[in-house]
């Protein structure tokens, strides 16, 4: 049975695909992609395994679909966040803070990217560097405007992400809590003004 792609959807069909997606979400965040079954989905989505194969030919497919949308979504809202602020350190601070408030929603993010790895090594790159190039750019923005240092940018949107990275993880994981406003106050200021201490004069 062929796919059906998503823009010959009704609106019907576009709610039965999510629903899978949110259940393969769910279960494969939980159990880890190969221990995570397309009869496990499909019994807890209340669809039938045809209607499954109707939308996503292979297990496969439904969890790149799952990455892909995963990364769309959070971008979004990061996006969104990031909008109508003014300075660099403006847009930093609601990005962060968009992309933790995002996950406290997805908390199997971490484990469905991180078994990417196993899963697929080429979507897994391709997830981080969606991400690294939303930085580059608001990186580039800001040393044009000379509110960054004329470091490379891709360098600084490295840094950048492992920051957030382990500090959702720290938080928002294994605490199942949004991070504290004095966590993200230190992040900024570890960001803006680095660790070297200043001397007093």
């Amino acid at each position: 049975m062929s796919e059906i792609r998503e823009n010959q959807l009704t609106s019907k069909g576009m709610k039965t695909r999510q629903k899978i997606l949110d259940t393969a979400e769910e279960i494969i965040g939980e159990k880890g992609y190969f221990e995570a079954s397309i009869v496990e989905i499909t019994v807890k989505a209340g669809v039938a395994q045809g209607t499954f194969y109707n939308y996503f030919p292979t297990k496969k497919s439904v969890y790149d679909e799952l990455v892909y949308q995963l990364s769309s979504s959070f971008r979004h809202q990061i996006k969104l966040a990031m909008e109508g602020k003014k300075t660099f350190e403006e847009k930093q601070r609601a990005g962060f803070l968009a992309f933790f408030e995002w996950v406290i929603n997805h908390r199997n993010l971490y484990s469905i990217v991180q078994q990417s790895v196993l899963v697929d090594k080429n979507l897994y790159r391709w997830y981080y560097e969606k991400i690294a190039d939303g930085f580059i750019k608001s990186v580039e923005e800001a040393v044009d405007s000379h509110e960054c240092k004329a470091l490379h940018p891709e360098t600084i949107a490295y840094c950048l992400m492992g920051i957030g990275q382990f500090i959702g993880m720290r938080w928002v994981l294994w605490e199942e809590r949004l991070v504290p406003d004095e966590v993200l106050d230190e992040v900024m200021e570890v960001i803006f003004n680095g660790l070297k201490r200043q001397e007093v004069k």
